[in-house]
């Protein structure tokens, strides 16, 4: 239990010192970008998330031959993984806003080299789920104070900057994903994706030790609100399976039916006992906040168009354009490095520029180039430039967006809002394959005509194309305020 003066955790004396963040070294601390070892430390989390997300389903195939299962048992590796992941952020996120952000995020990479660790070491597919888990408890914990961090390490005026970095650093593993674990796999099987890991990961526990501040402005610690959580996590699981496996199983099946009504049912319940709570686990007055509201809704919405662009466009590239998965991997690069490079300019220009011209530029250029995506897509440069373009767009936005909204909350509830835009990405995510998908196959569903599936890909490209749209228009109604996050916002 740490004790909190002036909003700093001071030590304690025997073995309660692995419950209270230990200050960094002076000589540390006292240098004039010192700011920046805090944020280079938390990129290695955002590259290893990214990285481990986009590696993992390269293994399916293997995983299906050694274990002896079907594709969709498989496919609970990544399920089950992500539903604990997006299920945790949010309360780990209040939970660290109480306890301290770099003790949770120092032992979030303990637990994430455990659960990596013992995935290695699985002997059968259960096993492997379940360990699974247990390294996604560790990614939640990571991922839920990633923002927080640096909001609390940055000076004001360069937030937009650092999160624009760990944007990058986001970009960077999403792009080398395919690339990297393609390699690890062919080198030493699907279990090395789990075991590289542990090396990187306890480089990084050492320097998130040493390199990171202690926690500041840190919220009054109360009880935790179990009961909103036991209500938060079913409705959030519930829609996480309905957007998982709606395109597989029906979206008007009967279990789809239950999971709609569970997620809208202990949503209701969850939202009425926060309203009443007197110490929510999410505090209902954040979502008040327009720049907070609207840059979590922003954000949904740009990782939806991101996966889906992810999700779709290895279709076009392999059955319309007949191109080989090795050469549609490395076509697939454009968007995510584009976004890697234009992620930390973003960030640079938002802090002085504001948050809203960048935003209401990038998605405008983002729409723009999935409308010229649908329209001309039958040369391989042209292709590849507008992916590339759409990626800068992109890339221009998502710094930006999460710098004001973060900025927009006071800091003692940075962690509370790391964790709701960590969510939002997860379920953007899901989204974004979910609705992409049903797009794409109500035109190329089982098609192996390259016409069909260009069709699909055509209206998939609109449909994305609209979403962007969407983002524009709320980014024209945001508010164009400073990035920097004041502990004195009302949040009332």
């Amino acid at each position: 239990m740490s004790v909190v003066e002036n909003g700093e955790a001071l030590p304690r004396t025997g073995w309660r010192k692995i419950l209270v963040e230990p200050a960094r070294p002076k000589w540390i601390a006292q240098k004039p970008n010192a700011h920046w070892y805090a944020v280079i430390t938390v990129c290695f989390g955002a590259f290893m998330g990214q990285l481990d997300a986009s590696i993992v389903t390269l293994a399916f195939p293997t995983m299906e031959k050694e274990f002896h299962v079907t594709v969709g048992a498989v496919q609970w590796v990544g399920l089950a993984y992500l539903l604990m992941l997006v299920g945790a952020l949010t309360a780990v996120g209040r939970y660290a806003d109480m306890v301290g952000r770099k003790l949770l995020y120092t032992y979030g990479f303990l637990l994430f080299i455990l659960g990596s660790a013992l995935c290695g070491l699985s002997v059968d597919l259960p096993m492997l789920i379940g360990f699974r888990i247990l390294q996604a408890g560790g990614a939640a914990m990571l991922q839920a104070n990633s923002v927080a961090i640096i909001v609390g390490a940055m000076p004001p005026e360069k937030l937009g900057r650092g999160i624009g970095v760990q944007g990058a650093a986001q970009a960077l593993g999403l792009a080398l994903g395919p690339a990297v674990g393609g390699a690890l796999i062919s080198l030493g099987g699907w279990r090395l994706i789990f075991f590289v890991n542990v090396p990187v990961g306890l480089v990084a526990t050492v320097l998130a030790w040493f390199l990171i501040p202690r926690s500041k402005h840190l919220a009054q610690r109360v009880p935790f609100d179990w009961t909103g959580l036991g209500l938060f996590a079913p409705a959030v699981i519930a829609a996480m399976l309905a957007l998982s496996l709606g395109n597989h199983i029906g979206w008007l099946s009967p279990e789809m039916i239950v999971f709609y009504v569970v997620a809208v049912a202990f949503f209701v319940l969850f939202v009425v006992r926060e309203s009443r709570a007197k110490h929510p686990m999410l505090d209902l007055a954040l979502m008040r906040i327009k720049s907070f509201s609207m840059g979590i809704a922003s954000g949904w919405l740009i990782y939806l168009i991101i996966f889906g662009v992810l999700f779709v466009v290895p279709y076009f590239l392999e059955d319309g354009l007949h191109l080989s998965p090795g050469r549609t991997g490395l076509e697939l690069l454009a968007m995510p490095l584009a976004i890697g490079i234009f992620a930390p300019l973003a960030g640079n220009l938002a802090d002085r520029t504001g948050p809203k011209p960048l935003l209401v530029f990038g998605m405008s250029i983002s729409t723009i180039a999935l409308l010229a995506l649908a329209l001309y897509h039958g040369n391989v440069p042209v292709f590849l430039l507008e992916l590339f373009v759409s990626g800068a767009g992109l890339g221009l936005s998502t710094a930006p967006n999460n710098a004001a909204t973060m900025g927009a909350i006071p800091k003692h509830a940075s962690g509370v809002g790391s964790g709701v835009l960590n969510m939002a990405r997860g379920l953007g995510t899901a989204l974004g394959l979910a609705l992409t998908g049903l797009v794409f196959t109500l035109f190329a569903d089982n098609a192996t005509e390259p016409s069909l599936v260009t069709k699909g890909f055509e209206f998939s490209a609109i449909f994305l194309a609209l979403v962007a749209a969407v983002v524009v228009v709320l980014s024209v109604f945001r508010d164009n305020g400073a990035l920097s996050s004041d502990p004195t916002v009302n949040v009332e």
